[in-house]
């Protein structure tokens, strides 16, 4: 069964009970901001460390890193779909790590979530840097586990005690995110990407292939239950979130929770994804995002290879040469930022729903600067001012480049 999001709207109105019910009854006719915000803060020392920007520190300049995917030649000729105010920046500059900053506290967002390479990875030596300056502006700082290696299961335990011993206890704990439920106690949070992938999965040609990177559940859990046990008298929670909507897998793994990533699962199913959660007992956490804008690859190796589309999805292709398409593009990144968000706030708040017995509240943000997919929300350069050779690339520019910030600023200042 699949319930919209305004057959979710209805069941709120009817079920809901007391100053929540009121808030969930209230979105019918306009959405009850202050009455979620008033929620939060009653539950929550700090409301903006419940929402966490997926931070991506993989680009440099000299040589140019990451900006050179998929064929293209920096610095005007980029691995985005559009061109970035900073340019082809290095994740190693001071500089643009404090701008960075600046931007996500002036946003109401109190936390980044590091994407992370394994040991001794480009990523993991950009961090010391990127902790000094988020520390400077309150900005406290958690880690995602990305799919480095294919024994990276095996090494799961020894990634996260590395984490919480040389960016943690080694910096007295001044800016490690700790993630507070609502009875006060504490704990660092963890996500997991690709844990939950299929053992096979069939071709463009239907033909069934390995998945290389398939882990048992056992073999995951197996692991879990290790890194628990040495860290057991440690803190209040260790909170380990999989991306995927796959809640009875992630039970089954013994992870506490998932925390969808990708644009394409979209709103409508969410409601889906919180009542298995709620059944098997996990937490559940949905992106805010702005759909997503994918690069296209010049020069596709894999025949069965298709450019993920365009989202919010539209009845036919954008025209990205003129300007109304592109400002069309940008009102339904901001129509998808807002629906995202009041999703998140309603299923994450409501008493028929686990998140609320455990406590937790978790908002990733996707993203701040995962370029490449276009679902950035770091300011791009306004359309005007692309140079010519910039605009010949064939940018999707807004008129506005700041968008999609300015416009998380508001919503999460209507909380």
């Amino acid at each position: 069964m699949s319930l919209t999001r305004r057959a979710f709207l209805s069941l709120c109105a009817a079920g809901g009970t007391g100053a929540l019910g009121a808030a969930h009854a209230g979105a019918q006719e306009q959405f009850a901001w202050r009455r979620f915000g008033d929620l939060l803060r009653a539950r929550y020392t700090d409301p903006r460390r419940h929402f966490v920007f997926d931070y991506y520190p993989w680009y440099a300049a000299d040589p140019f890193r990451h900006w050179t995917m998929w064929h293209r030649v920096p610095p005007v000729d980029l691995a985005a779909n559009t061109m970035p105010l900073l340019g082809a920046y290095d994740s190693r500059s001071r500089a643009v790590v404090e701008q960075h900053a600046r931007w996500i506290a002036e946003s109401g967002v109190g936390v980044i979530n590091i994407s992370w390479w394994g040991q001794g990875s480009f990523s993991d030596r950009a961090v010391p840097l990127i902790m000094d300056v988020m520390a400077d502006h309150d900005i406290k700082v958690a880690f995602h586990l990305e799919p480095y290696n294919l024994d990276r299961a095996t090494r799961m335990p020894e990634d996260v005690l590395y984490l919480l011993r040389e960016f943690g206890e080694r910096r007295r704990w001044d800016c490690f995110y700790f993630n507070e439920r609502a009875d006060r106690t504490q704990g660092p949070v963890f996500k997991l990407f690709r844990t939950a992938p299929p053992q096979q999965v069939e071709n463009c040609r239907g033909e069934l292939e390995p998945v290389a990177d398939f882990v048992l559940d056992s073999e995951w859990r197996r692991q879990v239950e290790r890194l628990r046990s040495i860290v057991a008298d440690d803190f209040d929670h260790l909170t380990l979130l999989s991306n995927t909507s796959k809640a009875e897998r992630v039970a089954a793994q013994g992870m506490d929770g998932i925390s969808v990533y990708d644009p394409a699962d979209s709103p409508d199913q969410w409601l889906d994804h919180a009542l298995v959660s709620t059944r098997v007992g996990v937490l559940f956490a949905f992106p805010l995002n702005p759909g997503q804008d994918y690069m296209a690859r010049r020069v596709v190796e894999d025949p069965c290879y298709v450019t993920p589309p365009f989202l919010p999805a539209v009845s036919e292709p954008i025209d990205w040469t003129r300007p109304e398409k592109r400002e069309m593009a940008a009102r339904l990144a901001e129509n998808r930022m807002e629906e995202t968000l009041q999703a998140n706030l309603m299923l994450q708040t409501h008493p028929f729903l686990g998140n609320v017995d455990q406590g937790f509240f978790l908002v990733h943000i996707t993203s701040f600067n995962e370029w490449h997919e276009g679902h950035q929300f770091e300011p791009m350069k306004d359309d005007t001012a692309l140079t010519d050779a910039e605009r010949a690339v064939g940018y999707h520019n807004p008129a506005d480049g700041a968008y999609r910030l300015r416009k998380l600023t508001d919503l999460l200042g209507r909380l």
